[in-house]
């Protein structure tokens, strides 16, 4: 009774150390708050900027096919933004911008540290011995670098497998339902649980052939879900049900391109190194041990008592298969066939991965716990070797050699232009070079560019005649705008694909061409330019003012089309 007494207090101990770590691991945001440094791609250059612009217009319940008209001359939707319901959006319309920000990292750190101890504890581990390796686990997935947007798209995956396979086993306690009703208000429904939820589906659909029985509060439970994000993404929905009338940018989409042995190294790729929305940062720890481990298995002949560690093996290296070749260039006469294979990215079921390596990872130090001599030692410092690996990739840590929340949107520095230029913002349109065109939206210009992942086809061929000058100079550039095209950006090819050029850059464009004419009837009148171009003349440009603060990251040069 005493030592059932000293190991419940020690794995209170840890399950405290872990909530501290968490906690410490988020403060910057609310220590630093716009001194705060973050991901930039995904993030800072498109999400951030979004929330501050929908908060600014007033449309966040704005009715369906409502035109930003800040945006793209209002050929950007209001539904292109996140739902109204979504916690992402709500937080940055009660918060300053920072600190919605940090409170989405918190809630989503450590509801994933939550749901990945209590599956392990009741799917993965049928004993009570393990609570280091347990609590260790949860904080390493937990602090793990998700894309910032998703929420719980990735991370609350453990805790929503929790609640199902509780109702698959027929507890149907409210609590699991009270789970499977809020997740979906945390996470998004397309870039994370439609492929948890088909996964969901094919569980069910395995257990009707194995048992013969329907098994209904599991389906029902699946379809509740389902239900319940259909209902917060209503946008989505009605625009799938009475689709626009004209092609989407979407509809051109051509990424099956890749070679077989090109498909070949990006299965390696994947496995080892993960998507950059989904990093696990398992390729210096977890997956030496992992393996070596799995060989072990296999070479004393144990597949029988691993079964479940072996079927993880087979279903991780199958995603990054089955991610790689999603752009196998055999793919593409299908996909021009059926359109929705075009314009949905179903190469996302590695969403999965996150929750399958760490799984794997609780299941690999317990067979070193319980086999090797120096078993338990040996699990404390593999453990702290992933605590330690995953510090590089905390934002603060990783970013801080970028711009700050501040420095990137530099509000200092556009009130300057706008008192400069003292006009009607909505008079008049702007182009950004050399920066994310988020930066002027966000400080309230009216943009001709912009990062967009669906938008009429045609304003996207029209916008391309602006710089189709600069994309004939650049096979690179003219494939990635023709072929995807989600950044409608002024392109130029002595840039090539950077768009972050700090007041310490001495770049300077020197043979800029774009098609000026065209950008006038779009409504174009000036650009703002991170670099310094030497021929603006040549391209009908008159330089007017540059602007720089001291502590700011950007040196602007403001341009006005003649």
């Amino acid at each position: 009774m005493i030592r059932q007494l000293e190991k419940r207090n020690k794995e209170k101990l840890y399950f405290s150390i872990a909530l501290v770590i968490i906690l410490l691991w988020v403060s910057p945001y609310f220590v630093l708050n716009e001194n705060a440094h973050m991901r930039i791609h995904d993030n800072l250059d498109s999400n951030l900027g979004w929330y501050q612009v929908l908060k600014d217009s007033g449309q966040l319940f704005a009715p369906l096919h409502t035109p930003m008209e800040q945006i793209m001359n209002g050929n950007f939707s209001r539904d292109t933004f996140y739902s109204e319901y979504y916690a992402m959006v709500f937080l940055f319309q009660l918060f300053p911008p920072v600190i919605a920000y940090g409170l989405s990292q918190a809630i989503t750190r450590f509801v994933a540290f939550l749901g990945m101890y209590l599956l392990l504890k009741k799917y993965v581990f049928k004993d009570k011995e393990h609570f280091l390796i347990l609590v260790g686990v949860a904080l390493t997935f937990s602090l793990t670098p998700y894309w910032p947007s998703g929420m719980l798209s990735i991370l609350g995956m453990p805790l929503a497998l929790w609640s199902f396979l509780n109702i698959r086993r027929g507890e149907n306690h409210w609590k699991n339902y009270f789970i499977l009703t809020l997740l979906p208000f945390f996470s998004t429904f397309v870039i994370g649980f439609f492929y948890f939820l088909a996964a969901m589906g094919c569980i069910w659909l395995y257990d009707v052939v194995k048992t013969k029985k329907w098994n209904w509060p599991f389906f029902f439970s699946i379809f509740y879900m389902l239900l319940i994000y259909l209902c917060i993404d209503y946008r989505l929905v009605a625009s799938m049900v009475a689709p626009a009338h004209e092609l989407t940018n979407r509809d051109v989409f051509y990424q099956s391109k890749l070679t077989f042995w090109e498909t070949i190294r990006l299965v390696g790729k994947n496995y080892v190194i993960s998507h950059n929305q989904d990093r696990t940062i398992h390729e210096f720890i977890i997956l030496p041990l992992s393996l070596y481990c799995l060989f072990m298995v296999l070479w004393k002949k144990r597949w029988k008592e691993h079964k479940l560690f072996i079927g993880l093996h087979i279903i991780n290296i199958a995603l990054s298969t089955w991610y790689a070749f999603w752009f196998f260039e055999g793919w593409q006469p299908l996909k021009e066939r059926i359109s929705i294979l075009t314009t949905f990215n179903f190469a996302r079921f590695h969403y999965l991965r996150p929750m399958i390596i760490y799984a794997i990872f609780a299941l690999s130090l317990k067979m070193i716990w319980e086999k090797e001599s120096l078993g338990k030692k040996i699990v404390y410092i593999l453990i702290f070797l992933q605590l330690l690996v995953l510090v590089p990739n905390n934002e603060e840590v990783k970013y801080h050699n970028q711009p700050s929340y501040g420095q990137y949107f530099a509000k200092e520095e556009f009130t300057q232009i706008k008192n400069y230029i003292n006009l009607p913002m909505n008079q008049y349109r702007v182009i950004s070079i050399g920066m994310h065109p988020d930066v002027s939206q966000y400080n309230g210009f009216y943009t001709l560019d912009s990062y967009s992942n669906i938008y009429p086809l045609r304003y996207k061929l029209e916008f391309r005649k602006i710089i189709e000058p600069e994309l004939h100079k650049n096979k690179t550039l003219q494939e990635y705008y023709d072929d995807w095209g989600g950044r409608c950006y002024i392109f130029v090819d002595e840039l090539g694909k950077h768009y972050q050029f700090s007041k310490k850059s001495k770049k300077v464009i020197h043979h800029l061409n774009l098609n000026t004419e065209q950008l006038k009837k779009m409504g174009g009148r000036f650009v703002l330019s991170a670099v310094q171009i030497e021929n603006a003349k040549e391209n009908n440009l008159v330089f007017r003012k540059d602007f720089q603060t001291k502590e700011g990251y950007w040196h602007i040069y403001l341009y006005e089309v003649k």
